[in-house]
Parts: C-alpha cells; structure tokens; sequence
C-alpha cells in the first residue's frame, strides 16, 4: 500500500483542512463537498484524511463492519453472537463515477435465491464504507440514478437491494465527502443538501507559497516514506487534538442564546428544511470542542454559517454559491442582545457586528451573487444592411457592435426531444433503453444478471420441469432460463445553441427577449441533465462560445455577456454548429445532439447567402440531427425564413410564444372550458 500525503504537509487550504476536520471531530456533521479548479489537492486531502480518522471495532468475520457493542440485528452475516471486537483503520471507500449500481449497493444471486431460497449476497461500496469515508471524486458527473441510491442511503442509514421480491438490508452509515469542479457542472440540489459543509477552493497566487507547494511535492515523489516520516510528529499531535476534541465534545453547551442566533441566521437567508439549522447546530458544537471549549459562541456560529450555508441559500439556478457576510454579521447583531456574552472567551462583538470575520480559517471566497447586468447601449437600433449596402454608423445601426443586453425573465419550455430511441446517458429529455424506467421486454443476459424479468424467466424454465426431475413445489431454474429484463426511460442530450447576434437581432427590446428564450431553455437542459454547447455567429464569421459541456452555468455566463450586431453569417454559424456535432460524435457516439437555432432566418454577407445557408441546413438533415429553430422574427409583416430554414433543416420551427410551455397549456385549457360551456 503507497504512503499516504501526510495532512499536515498541505500549504494553505485553510477553508479545507477546517471542513474535513470538523467531521473527523464530529462525523454527525454530515460530510463536506469540496469545490474548486483542477490540481488544489481536493483528492490529496481527502485521502490524507483517513490517516487521522480513529480505529473502529469490529465483529470478526463480518462483511458490514458491525460494531461488537451493537451489532446490526439484521445484519445478513448475522446474528454475531457475543466476541471481542477487533480493531482496524477507518476505511476510505471510492466510489468511481462509472460505477455500476451492482457495485455500489451490492449484487444478489438471483438464480440462487429462486433455485435455492438462498439469498446469496455480495456486498457493495456502499458496505465497505459503513462507519468509514465514502468519496466521490467529480461528484458532479455521477449518474442520477447512483446519487439516488447515495441519497437514499444518506438519509436512512442503511442500503437496501431488491431483486424481484427478495431482499437484503444491511447498515450503511458514512461520512460523505466529495470533490468537484464547478466548470464541469453544478450538483443536484437535492445531493448538495446533503453535504453538511462546503468550502471552496483555489490555487494560492502567493509566490512563496506555490514555492513551497512544488518542493514539498517533489520531496514526496522522489521517497514518499522519508517524506512522511518527517511530516510524522506533527501527523500524531493532530491525531491526538482530534482524540481530544471528540472526547470533549459531549460537554459542549449549546446555549438558548446561540440557537436562535443559528435559527435567526437560517431564516434570513431562506435556507429550504431545517436540516441547515442541525447542521449549524453541530458544526458550531465541533468548532467549540477542535478549539478546547466546553461553550459554543458567537464567533463559532458565524463560523458555521459560512461552512454550512452557502450551498443551500436559495439561490436561481444560474447563482454561484456564496454568501452576503454582511448580511450575516447584521442578522447575528440582531439576534445578539439576547446572548449572554458573560465568558472571558467570548468578547461582546460590539455595535459593528464583528465586520472583521472573527474565527478565522474556514470562510469561503465568495463568488459574486448578485450579479448586475450590463445595461443596453441607447439609440436606436436598425435592422442589418442588405450585401453591397454602406458602411453602418457607429452606435446607431446593426453594423456596429451593441453593448450586451440583460436577458429577460426566463419561463418554462415546452418540451423539446430528439424522436427515435437512443442508449445515450440517463437523462430526462428523449426517449432511450436505459436501466431504468418501463419494462419493455426480456433477452437473454450478457454478462451479470442486473434486472430480472421473472414472468419471461418462468415462462423459459416452465417446459424442463418434468425432464429436470422436479417433486416438489419449487420451480427448478437454471441459468440458461434466466431472462434479463429490457427497459425504456429517458436519455440526456447534447443541446448545441446556435444563436444569431447580428445586428437584426440587436434590438434592445427583442434581444432581450430572444436572451430570456434561450436562458429558458438552458435551465430546462439543467433539468433534464443535457450537455449544453454554444455557437454565435455575428459581423463575418462564427465562433464557438462554448465548447459541450455539463456546465449549463457556464452557457448562461456566456449568454448574458454577448454582444450584438453586423451582418448575418447564418451558413457560418450553421457549418460551426456541424464541426462541434463532428468532434463530439467522436467523442461520446451514444449522445444524440439537438440542434437549436435562435435566429429570425436572415442570412446576410458574402455571394448567396441564402443558397449558402440552405445547403448548411441540408447537411444537418442529411447526417440526421434533430433540430428545432427558434423563429425571433417579429412585426406585422413577417417573411417566413426562419419557417423556410427548418424545412432545409429537416426539422420544427417555434416562435418564441410558441416555445411557452404555459401559452400551450393555457390554449387547451381554454378549448376544454369552452367545450364544457357548449
């Protein structure tokens, strides 16, 4: 086994080194999600961390770690008579973000369990981390169907694994942490609710510091075990303050005083549940026990909050994580006078409300929020010059560039889909074979048998009987009967935007609402689990925005700082879109792209235009992509070319109305008024 980094060799990380801490003092805390760039030793920690984690006791013998002093009553290796307990290091568990689900909750036996009433179980990561650590490395690219399973298993405290009417129950308590990259994609808020802390991370922009992070690591690469040896005193006075600060934290006083503060504090900030105000509770409890009190104070809330918060403020979809430290330090003034700050430990905080942070350590760089949007440039824009035209004004027409425009408010979609039926990565937008979802047939299965289905299996093993010698009530059921069910749910998609930002289009007004569609219609990717890519196409060429990624944030960073105006190159903007298409065919074959053009269907700048960009829309069609076009014309007088691109396109046209998922839930529900009226 390689020598661990030793904890105590990492430079800076103060925010982190707290967060993993305070849940090796107190695991009820509930695990910590570290976020940050590439190459902030995330990983290096959390690994590092299991060296300072405290001995369990064990049940010899027992796959499910059960404790000695109160084994599992239905633990399946079980019951454990009465034995001495052995020790063993706490386990850190990975759980990679491939995994299968049989991998992570554990496989049951199926033919066994029906030939022989056995339920032969083979535990899963999910056992191996109870009373341990369980990471997931990019916690933000796991599939939903595994973070359902680590929810369930969060909030219960135990793993279930149901095979067709036979199951298991074992215990499954852990200490969840998990490292992610916010550029790769958010997390789902109902995960990110069950980390107990977040801190964010980054690399120093301190010389000296950077320094010292490159030569501690070439130390540890060139002789691991003489750098950890060096690292070995400091590694057991933090084994043993961490020994000290469990032993202590029974005694720590909760007071009156600094609940309501923790309750105050919660509901300024509009955190959903109360599970904030738990977590809160104790984190500040661990903070006062890791600092040798027995008396939870004001500084230790405030502490707390900037741990437990941030991720869980109401936020839009868009926001960063963060939190208004201001506003913090008013609300815990407020709710201050009630406190009783007679220790000698805890100063009055004075009328400023302690603006200077107190705590120390522990405080997340935070990300701006509330973000004001850049205003519209004034004047009055025109529509893009016809090929040959002059030279447009600068500030007044489309040929010059407009200042970005705030979007408007986004809405619900209506419900875009790619047809046919696909084996891309679960989702929720089109319709695909996946492992979950509706039963739609049996095969025989390749590999390990996952999803059972027993009326085909029944019906395979069914004609043997009398020739397999069977006596007795049980069906005799052998391998060649066993059938594996064939299931229909939802796959996520690539949703490429081309958006047109000529000069057309640069209205204020109607860029505004054109910006709003297409913020729409990235939350509804975010819904459904899409990968999101953005191409524009604007003056003489096209350019790709945003390469496909999961980080549907970062497609509306993008959106809400384009500029408008020029001509309108739309066969550029199409031939980009089918360059990304290309490359990421290569790149993940099983995702099924969707194409969704936002434009009015004007196609300015260079010989012929509009033959150009038809024959683009043609070699789309002919590669089969799905594609939907987002018609932004509008006035009384419209020309239809937008109607005219989807036909070339081989796909639906849907004004910005139109793509209202409530404008169409109204219409039918004003046919089915006036229907009961007549």
């Amino acid at each position: 086994m390689s020598t661990p980094y030793p904890f105590t060799a990492i430079v800076g990380q103060d925010d982190l080194r707290l967060g993993l801490l305070l849940n090796a003092v107190s695991p009820a805390v509930g695990g910590v999600l570290v976020r940050g760039e590439k190459g902030t030793a995330k990983s290096t920690a959390v690994r590092a961390l299991a060296a300072l984690m405290p001995e369990v006791s064990v049940v010899p013998g027992c796959r499910f770690s059960c404790d000695p002093a109160s084994p599992d009553p239905a633990c399946p290796d079980g019951p454990h008579a009465e034995a001495a307990g052995v020790s063993r290091a706490a386990r850190t568990v990975e759980l990679p973000v491939g995994a299968s689900e049989d991998r992570l909750v554990g496989a049951l036996d199926i033919e066994r369990a029906l030939s022989e009433g056995v339920k032969a179980f083979e535990p899963g990561l999910l056992a191996d981390a109870h009373r341990g650590i369980l990471y997931v490395d990019e916690v933000n690219l796991l599939h939903d169907h595994l973070v359902d399973l680590l929810l369930d298993a969060a909030a219960m405290g135990a793993s279930y694994v149901e095979r067709e009417g036979v199951s298991v129950r074992h215990a499954a308590r852990f200490l969840l942490v998990g490292t992610m990259n916010p550029e790769e994609g958010e997390l789902r808020p109902q995960l990110l609710d069950r980390f107990g802390l977040t801190v964010e991370v980054a690399a120093s922009r301190d010389t000296d510091e950077r320094v010292e992070v490159v030569r501690r690591r070439l130390a540890y690469d060139d002789d691991p075990e003489a750098f950890a040896a060096r690292w070995a005193e400091e590694e057991t006075a933090l084994r043993e303050r961490i020994a000290a600060a469990r032993a202590l934290l029974p005694r720590v006083v909760l007071g009156d005083a600094v609940l309501r503060q923790i309750a105050a504090t919660c509901a300024a900030f509009e955190v959903d549940g109360m599970r904030a105000d738990i977590v809160m509770a104790r984190t500040a409890t661990a903070l006062a026990a890791w600092a040798g009190r027995e008396e939870v104070t004001a500084d230790d809330v405030r502490q707390a909050a900037l741990l437990a918060l941030p991720h869980r403020r109401r936020r839009n979809p868009f926001d960063a994580p963060g939190l208004d430290e201001d506003k913090l330090d008013q609300t815990l003034d407020e709710a201050g006078p009630q406190e009783n700050n007679d220790g000698d430990d805890d100063p009055d905080p004075g009328p400023d409300g302690g603006g200077d942070g107190g705590g120390g350590g522990g405080v997340p760089p935070q990300a701006d929020g509330d973000r004001t949007p850049p205003q519209a440039s004034e004047g009055d824009d025109t529509p893009s010059q016809a090929p040959g035209s002059a030279p447009d004004a600068p500030g007044r027409s489309a040929g010059a560039e407009q200042q970005p425009v705030a979007a408007a408010e986004p809405f619900r979609t209506k419900m875009l889909s790619v047809p046919g039926l696909g084996e891309g990565a679960a989702g929720r937008r089109s319709r695909a074979r996946t492992a979950h979802g509706r039963t739609t047939g049996a095969v025989r299965p390749q590999g390990a048998l996952t999803k059972l289905h027993l009326a085909a299996t029944v019906q395979a093993a069914a004609p043997h009987q009398r020739a397999r010698g069977r006596s007795g009530r049980g069906l005799v059921v052998r391998r060649d009967d066993l059938r594996q069910a064939t299931r229909e749910g939802r796959e996520g998609n690539l949703v490429l935007f081309v958006v047109d930002a000529s000069g057309s289009m640069a209205a204020r007004q109607r860029m505004s609402a054109v910006k709003g569609a297409v913020l729409s219609l990235l939350l509804d990717a975010y819904q459904r689990r899409d990968k999101v890519g953005l191409v524009t196409f604007r003056g003489k060429e096209a350019e790709v925005a945003l390469p496909p990624t999961s980080s549907v944030d970062a497609a509306a960073a993008r959106l809400e700082s384009l500029p408008t105006g020029g001509r309108t190159p739309l066969a550029a903007g199409l031939l980009k879109a089918h360059d990304v298409l290309r490359v990421e065919r290569l790149r993940d074959p099983s995702r099924r792209p969707l194409l969704v053009v936002v434009t009015d269907g004007r196609a300015t700048g260079g010989p012929e235009p509009v033959a150009l960009a038809g024959r683009a829309g043609r070699l789309h069609r002919s590669e089969g992509t799905a594609s939907v076009v987002v018609d932004c014309e509008s006035g009384y007088v419209r020309l239809g070319l937008a109607g005219e691109l989807a036909r070339e396109l081989g796909g639906t046209a849907v004004t910005l109305d139109e793509l209202r998922a409530d404008s169409i839930a109204g219409l039918v529900k004003d046919v089915t008024a006036a229907g009961r009226a007549a």
